[in-house]
């Protein structure tokens, strides 16, 4: 578990470095975002890497790592926007959005390290191509909670939805990192 905790920690802290330079550069403009628009922007980033899996042609040229840190940092931000209310305003400090970054961060590791006990770290015997139909699979159901108004009736809610999204990411990023080695 420590091999885990250290490359997760890896992973999470470049998604993080990623968010707060962009952060720096557009400041918080994805606050004009619904979530429903931040799930809408994941599921097209999933579609991408299960396309470039399935054809094995990278057009754009960008990196499938690239949209995995993506996927962390839009259901990051997904979180923080159900979290704020409306009045908050657009334009949050860096620092209080660096905050609320790593809350979210935080609260989902500790969901990673419960379930990562429970299930024995079976992901890391897992392809990269079902991390990526999971993902693909939470965001459907996400799109379906969304449409209920939110509303579940036994299943898990929207943010426990998200958090499954960024770790399966982050198990992405540490497959992909060992398969390069």
């Amino acid at each position: 578990m420590k091999k885990t905790l250290a490359q997760y920690d890896t992973e999470l802290n470049r998604c993080r470095e990623i968010f707060l330079k962009k952060t720096q550069d557009y400041g918080t403009a994805w606050r004009i975002l619904r979530t429903t628009s931040l799930t809408d922007q994941l599921y097209i980033k999933a579609e991408r890497i299960r396309s470039i899996e399935e054809t094995g042609e990278n057009r754009v040229g960008e990196s499938i790592d690239g949209e995995y840190v993506a996927l962390v940092n839009y259901s990051i931000l997904a979180l923080i926007q159900m979290e704020l209310p409306k009045e908050e305003g657009m334009e949050l400090p860096l620092e209080r959005a660096k905050k609320l970054y790593d809350k979210h961060a935080s609260i989902t590791r500790e969901l990673m390290i419960k379930k990562n006990h429970d299930y024995g770290e079976a992901w890391r015997n897992m392809r990269i191509s079902s991390i990526t139909d999971l993902i693909l699979q939470k965001l459907l159901r996400v799109k379906q909670i969304e449409d209920n108004d939110g509303k579940t009736i036994i299943s898990e809610g929207l943010d426990a939805n998200y958090m499954d999204i960024i770790n399966y990411a982050l198990f992405a990023l540490i497959r992909l990192k060992e398969n390069k080695k």
